[in-house]
Protein backbone atom coordinates (compact mmCIF):
# COMPACT_ATOMS: atom_id res chain seq x y z
CA UNK A 1 0.00 0.00 0.00
CA UNK A 2 1.41 3.47 -0.85
CA UNK A 3 2.55 5.48 2.16
CA UNK A 4 -0.04 8.25 1.64
CA UNK A 5 -2.93 5.77 1.54
CA UNK A 6 -1.59 3.96 4.61
CA UNK A 7 -1.51 7.22 6.60
CA UNK A 8 -5.02 8.10 5.42
CA UNK A 9 -6.34 4.78 6.69
CA UNK A 10 -4.64 5.30 10.06
CA UNK A 11 -6.14 8.78 10.31
CA UNK A 12 -9.63 7.40 9.78
CA UNK A 13 -9.08 4.77 12.48
CA UNK A 14 -7.85 7.45 14.89
CA UNK A 15 -10.83 9.67 14.10
CA UNK A 16 -13.27 6.81 14.73
CA UNK A 17 -11.55 5.97 18.01
CA UNK A 18 -11.69 9.61 19.07
CA UNK A 19 -15.42 9.77 18.36
CA UNK A 20 -16.01 6.59 20.34
CA UNK A 21 -14.10 7.95 23.31
CA UNK A 22 -15.94 11.28 23.23
CA UNK A 23 -19.23 9.42 23.19
CA UNK A 24 -18.56 7.93 26.65
CA UNK A 25 -16.49 10.70 28.18
CA UNK A 26 -17.54 12.92 31.09
CA UNK A 27 -18.19 15.74 28.64
CA UNK A 28 -20.11 13.91 25.99
CA UNK A 29 -21.84 11.18 28.02
CA UNK A 30 -25.04 10.09 26.32
CA UNK A 31 -26.28 11.34 23.02
CA UNK A 32 -28.33 14.49 23.40
CA UNK A 33 -31.53 12.66 22.50
CA UNK A 34 -31.01 9.94 25.12
CA UNK A 35 -32.92 10.19 28.45
CA UNK A 36 -31.13 9.85 31.83
CA UNK A 37 -30.85 6.32 33.22
CA UNK A 38 -33.25 6.94 36.08
CA UNK A 39 -35.99 8.11 33.71
CA UNK A 40 -35.53 4.92 31.70
CA UNK A 41 -36.01 2.75 34.79
CA UNK A 42 -39.51 3.32 36.19
CA UNK A 43 -40.07 1.49 39.45
CA UNK A 44 -43.04 0.33 41.48
CA UNK A 45 -43.11 1.05 45.21
CA UNK A 46 -45.55 -0.58 47.62
CA UNK A 47 -46.45 1.56 50.63
CA UNK A 48 -48.01 -0.49 53.42
CA UNK A 49 -49.24 1.13 56.63
CA UNK A 50 -51.17 0.26 59.78
CA UNK A 51 -53.74 2.98 59.09
CA UNK A 52 -57.27 2.52 60.36
CA UNK A 53 -60.08 3.41 57.94
CA UNK A 54 -60.99 7.10 57.86
CA UNK A 55 -57.95 8.39 59.77
CA UNK A 56 -57.05 11.72 58.17
CA UNK A 57 -53.47 11.52 59.43
CA UNK A 58 -52.82 8.81 56.89
CA UNK A 59 -54.39 10.88 54.14
CA UNK A 60 -51.52 13.31 54.69
CA UNK A 61 -48.93 10.52 54.60
CA UNK A 62 -50.39 9.29 51.33
CA UNK A 63 -50.42 12.80 49.81
CA UNK A 64 -46.72 13.16 50.54
CA UNK A 65 -46.00 9.75 49.03
CA UNK A 66 -48.03 10.61 45.93
CA UNK A 67 -46.15 13.91 45.52
CA UNK A 68 -42.81 12.10 45.56
CA UNK A 69 -44.10 9.42 43.19
CA UNK A 70 -45.29 12.06 40.74
CA UNK A 71 -41.92 13.83 40.85
CA UNK A 72 -39.93 10.65 40.40
CA UNK A 73 -42.15 8.84 37.91
CA UNK A 74 -42.78 6.06 40.42
CA UNK A 75 -45.83 3.79 40.34
CA UNK A 76 -47.16 3.84 43.90
CA UNK A 77 -49.32 1.06 45.33
CA UNK A 78 -50.81 2.00 48.69
CA UNK A 79 -52.45 -0.47 51.06
CA UNK A 80 -53.18 -0.50 54.79
CA UNK A 81 -54.52 -2.61 57.62
CA UNK A 82 -54.49 -1.90 61.34
CA UNK A 83 -53.92 -5.58 62.21
CA UNK A 84 -50.29 -6.69 62.25
CA UNK A 85 -50.94 -10.08 60.67
CA UNK A 86 -52.97 -8.55 57.87
CA UNK A 87 -50.26 -5.95 57.29
CA UNK A 88 -47.72 -8.78 56.96
CA UNK A 89 -49.97 -10.40 54.33
CA UNK A 90 -49.97 -7.11 52.40
CA UNK A 91 -46.16 -7.16 52.41
CA UNK A 92 -46.17 -10.71 51.07
CA UNK A 93 -48.70 -9.75 48.40
CA UNK A 94 -46.41 -6.92 47.32
CA UNK A 95 -43.48 -9.33 47.03
CA UNK A 96 -45.60 -11.78 45.04
CA UNK A 97 -46.52 -9.00 42.60
CA UNK A 98 -42.80 -8.25 42.14
CA UNK A 99 -42.68 -4.66 43.29
CA UNK A 100 -39.27 -3.01 43.16
CA UNK A 101 -39.27 -1.59 46.71
CA UNK A 102 -41.39 -1.39 49.86
CA UNK A 103 -42.09 1.39 52.37
CA UNK A 104 -43.70 0.05 55.54
CA UNK A 105 -44.69 1.09 59.05
CA UNK A 106 -43.64 -1.09 61.98
CA UNK A 107 -46.24 -0.39 64.63
CA UNK A 108 -46.23 -4.13 65.38
CA UNK A 109 -42.76 -5.30 64.30
CA UNK A 110 -43.04 -8.89 65.47
CA UNK A 111 -45.98 -9.48 63.16
CA UNK A 112 -44.00 -8.29 60.13
CA UNK A 113 -40.66 -9.88 60.94
CA UNK A 114 -41.00 -12.94 58.71
CA UNK A 115 -42.41 -11.04 55.72
CA UNK A 116 -39.60 -8.47 55.85
CA UNK A 117 -36.98 -11.21 56.03
CA UNK A 118 -38.44 -12.55 52.79
CA UNK A 119 -38.12 -9.10 51.23
CA UNK A 120 -34.48 -8.93 52.27
CA UNK A 121 -33.81 -12.42 50.88
CA UNK A 122 -35.45 -11.43 47.60
CA UNK A 123 -33.26 -8.33 47.31
CA UNK A 124 -36.23 -5.95 47.56
CA UNK A 125 -35.13 -2.75 49.36
CA UNK A 126 -37.30 -1.67 52.30
CA UNK A 127 -37.55 1.56 54.26
CA UNK A 128 -39.51 1.99 57.49
CA UNK A 129 -41.41 5.16 58.31
CA UNK A 130 -43.73 6.60 60.97
CA UNK A 131 -43.43 3.70 63.43
CA UNK A 132 -40.49 1.43 64.18
CA UNK A 133 -37.60 3.73 65.02
CA UNK A 134 -36.18 1.14 67.41
CA UNK A 135 -36.77 -1.80 65.09
CA UNK A 136 -35.96 -0.78 61.51
CA UNK A 137 -32.38 -2.03 61.50
CA UNK A 138 -33.35 -5.43 62.86
CA UNK A 139 -35.95 -5.61 60.10
CA UNK A 140 -33.21 -5.23 57.48
CA UNK A 141 -34.47 -1.82 56.31
CA UNK A 142 -32.29 0.80 54.64
CA UNK A 143 -33.59 3.67 56.74
CA UNK A 144 -36.25 5.17 58.97
CA UNK A 145 -38.24 8.38 58.45
CA UNK A 146 -40.38 9.63 61.31
CA UNK A 147 -40.49 11.12 64.76
CA UNK A 148 -38.75 9.94 67.91
CA UNK A 149 -41.93 9.03 69.79
CA UNK A 150 -40.26 8.51 73.14
CA UNK A 151 -38.48 11.87 72.97
CA UNK A 152 -41.68 13.55 71.78
CA UNK A 153 -43.43 12.14 74.84
CA UNK A 154 -40.68 13.38 77.17
CA UNK A 155 -40.88 16.89 75.71
CA UNK A 156 -44.67 16.84 76.06
CA UNK A 157 -44.36 15.81 79.72
CA UNK A 158 -41.80 18.50 80.43
CA UNK A 159 -44.03 21.10 78.84
CA UNK A 160 -47.04 19.89 80.84
CA UNK A 161 -45.05 20.23 84.06
CA UNK A 162 -43.75 23.68 83.10
CA UNK A 163 -47.30 24.86 82.39
CA UNK A 164 -48.48 23.80 85.84
CA UNK A 165 -50.31 20.51 85.24
CA UNK A 166 -50.55 18.29 88.32
CA UNK A 167 -52.33 15.16 87.01
CA UNK A 168 -51.96 14.02 83.39
CA UNK A 169 -54.06 11.48 81.51
CA UNK A 170 -52.60 9.81 78.39
CA UNK A 171 -55.26 8.48 75.99
CA UNK A 172 -54.03 5.66 73.74
CA UNK A 173 -56.28 4.64 70.84
CA UNK A 174 -54.44 1.49 69.71
CA UNK A 175 -53.24 -0.98 72.32
CA UNK A 176 -50.05 -2.80 71.32
CA UNK A 177 -48.84 -0.04 68.98
CA UNK A 178 -45.19 0.47 69.99
CA UNK A 179 -45.17 4.12 68.88
CA UNK A 180 -48.12 4.93 71.11
CA UNK A 181 -46.64 3.04 74.04
CA UNK A 182 -43.42 5.04 73.60
CA UNK A 183 -45.35 8.33 73.58
CA UNK A 184 -47.25 7.58 76.78
CA UNK A 185 -44.14 6.24 78.51
CA UNK A 186 -42.14 9.31 77.48
CA UNK A 187 -44.95 11.58 78.65
CA UNK A 188 -44.93 9.89 82.05
CA UNK A 189 -41.14 10.19 82.39
CA UNK A 190 -41.01 13.79 81.20
CA UNK A 191 -43.86 14.87 83.47
CA UNK A 192 -42.72 13.16 86.65
CA UNK A 193 -46.00 13.77 88.51
CA UNK A 194 -49.31 12.01 88.92
CA UNK A 195 -50.06 10.10 85.72
CA UNK A 196 -52.79 7.84 84.34
CA UNK A 197 -53.29 6.07 81.03
CA UNK A 198 -56.50 4.85 79.43
CA UNK A 199 -57.00 2.73 76.31
CA UNK A 200 -59.90 3.58 74.01
CA UNK A 201 -61.35 1.97 70.90
CA UNK A 202 -59.88 4.22 68.23
CA UNK A 203 -62.29 3.18 65.50
CA UNK A 204 -65.34 4.14 67.59
CA UNK A 205 -65.42 7.86 68.43
CA UNK A 206 -68.60 7.74 70.54
CA UNK A 207 -66.90 5.07 72.64
CA UNK A 208 -63.75 7.20 72.89
CA UNK A 209 -65.81 10.13 74.15
CA UNK A 210 -67.70 8.11 76.76
CA UNK A 211 -64.56 6.29 77.98
CA UNK A 212 -62.60 9.51 78.49
CA UNK A 213 -65.58 11.18 80.18
CA UNK A 214 -65.93 8.21 82.55
CA UNK A 215 -62.23 8.39 83.43
CA UNK A 216 -62.55 12.12 84.20
CA UNK A 217 -65.49 11.48 86.50
CA UNK A 218 -63.52 8.74 88.22
CA UNK A 219 -60.43 10.96 88.64
CA UNK A 220 -61.60 14.60 88.84
CA UNK A 221 -58.07 15.78 89.71
CA UNK A 222 -56.95 15.21 86.10
CA UNK A 223 -56.13 18.65 84.74
CA UNK A 224 -54.47 17.79 81.42
CA UNK A 225 -55.52 15.20 78.84
CA UNK A 226 -52.95 14.28 76.19
CA UNK A 227 -54.24 12.26 73.25
CA UNK A 228 -52.10 10.48 70.67
CA UNK A 229 -53.95 11.63 67.55
CA UNK A 230 -55.65 14.86 66.52
CA UNK A 231 -59.22 13.51 66.13
CA UNK A 232 -59.01 12.08 69.64
CA UNK A 233 -57.89 15.43 71.02
CA UNK A 234 -60.97 17.12 69.60
CA UNK A 235 -63.14 14.31 70.98
CA UNK A 236 -61.48 14.66 74.39
CA UNK A 237 -62.52 18.32 74.47
CA UNK A 238 -66.14 17.19 74.19
CA UNK A 239 -65.60 14.43 76.75
CA UNK A 240 -64.33 16.97 79.28
CA UNK A 241 -67.50 19.02 78.77
CA UNK A 242 -69.62 15.88 79.24
CA UNK A 243 -67.87 15.13 82.53
CA UNK A 244 -68.04 18.71 83.79
CA UNK A 245 -64.24 18.69 83.92
CA UNK A 246 -62.07 21.78 83.57
CA UNK A 247 -59.21 19.67 82.29
CA UNK A 248 -57.17 21.14 79.44
CA UNK A 249 -56.43 19.09 76.32
CA UNK A 250 -53.30 18.71 74.17
CA UNK A 251 -52.56 16.21 71.46
CA UNK A 252 -49.99 14.51 69.32
CA UNK A 253 -50.41 15.09 65.58
CA UNK A 254 -52.39 17.66 63.66
CA UNK A 255 -55.20 17.83 61.13
CA UNK A 256 -57.07 20.68 59.37
CA UNK A 257 -59.23 21.32 62.47
CA UNK A 258 -56.36 21.64 64.93
CA UNK A 259 -55.31 25.24 64.12
CA UNK A 260 -58.79 26.60 64.81
CA UNK A 261 -58.97 24.59 68.05
CA UNK A 262 -55.62 26.03 69.19
CA UNK A 263 -56.69 29.57 68.31
CA UNK A 264 -59.88 29.16 70.34
CA UNK A 265 -58.06 27.64 73.31
CA UNK A 266 -59.89 24.32 73.05
CA UNK A 267 -56.49 22.68 72.46
CA UNK A 268 -53.39 23.92 74.27
CA UNK A 269 -50.88 22.61 71.75
CA UNK A 270 -50.21 19.80 69.28
CA UNK A 271 -47.04 17.87 68.48
CA UNK A 272 -46.55 17.61 64.75
CA UNK A 273 -44.51 14.73 63.31
CA UNK A 274 -45.00 15.99 59.71
CA UNK A 275 -46.81 13.03 58.12
CA UNK A 276 -46.71 14.51 54.59
CA UNK A 277 -42.93 14.65 54.86
CA UNK A 278 -42.74 11.06 56.11
CA UNK A 279 -44.61 9.77 53.09
CA UNK A 280 -42.59 11.91 50.71
CA UNK A 281 -39.19 10.88 52.09
CA UNK A 282 -40.09 7.19 52.20
CA UNK A 283 -40.91 7.06 48.48
CA UNK A 284 -38.21 9.46 47.34
CA UNK A 285 -35.51 7.58 49.25
CA UNK A 286 -36.44 4.30 47.57
CA UNK A 287 -36.38 5.93 44.13
CA UNK A 288 -32.94 7.38 44.87
CA UNK A 289 -31.68 4.00 46.04
CA UNK A 290 -33.02 2.06 43.08
CA UNK A 291 -31.95 4.52 40.39
CA UNK A 292 -28.80 6.10 41.83
CA UNK A 293 -27.65 3.81 44.64
CA UNK A 294 -28.11 6.54 47.26
CA UNK A 295 -28.92 5.63 50.88
CA UNK A 296 -30.21 8.47 53.07
CA UNK A 297 -29.47 8.73 56.77
CA UNK A 298 -26.00 7.24 57.08
CA UNK A 299 -27.27 4.42 59.29
CA UNK A 300 -29.22 6.74 61.59
CA UNK A 301 -32.94 7.55 61.62
CA UNK A 302 -34.06 10.66 59.74
CA UNK A 303 -36.33 12.53 62.17
CA UNK A 304 -39.38 14.52 61.09
CA UNK A 305 -40.42 15.52 64.60
CA UNK A 306 -41.32 16.40 67.30
CA UNK A 307 -42.44 19.93 66.42
CA UNK A 308 -44.79 21.85 68.75
CA UNK A 309 -47.69 23.81 67.28
CA UNK A 310 -49.16 26.44 69.61
CA UNK A 311 -50.37 30.05 69.61
CA UNK A 312 -46.92 31.29 68.58
CA UNK A 313 -46.85 29.54 65.20
CA UNK A 314 -50.36 28.25 64.51
CA UNK A 315 -51.08 30.79 61.75
CA UNK A 316 -48.11 29.62 59.70
CA UNK A 317 -49.05 25.96 60.18
CA UNK A 318 -52.63 26.76 59.18
CA UNK A 319 -51.38 28.37 55.96
CA UNK A 320 -49.33 25.28 55.15
CA UNK A 321 -52.28 23.03 55.98
CA UNK A 322 -54.37 25.00 53.48
CA UNK A 323 -51.75 24.10 50.87
CA UNK A 324 -52.13 20.44 51.78
CA UNK A 325 -48.66 19.80 53.20
CA UNK A 326 -49.34 19.93 56.97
Amino acid sequence: MPVTRRWSALALVALAAGLAISGCSGKGGRAATERPAQADQPITVAMITHAAPGDRFWDMVRKGAEAAAAKDGVTLRYASDAEGGAQATLVQNALDSRVDAIAVTLAKPEALKTALRRAEAAGVPVVVFNAGRENWKAAGALGYFGSDDGEAGVQAGQRAAAEGATHVLCVSHEQGNIAQEARCDGLRRGFGGRFDKVYVMGADMPSVRSTVAAKLRQAPSIDLIVTLGAPFGLTAVEAAKDAGSRSKVATFDTDPQVPAAIRSGALQWAIDQQPWLQGYLAVDSLWLQKTNGHVIGGGAPVLTGPYFVDHSNVDRIAALAARGTR
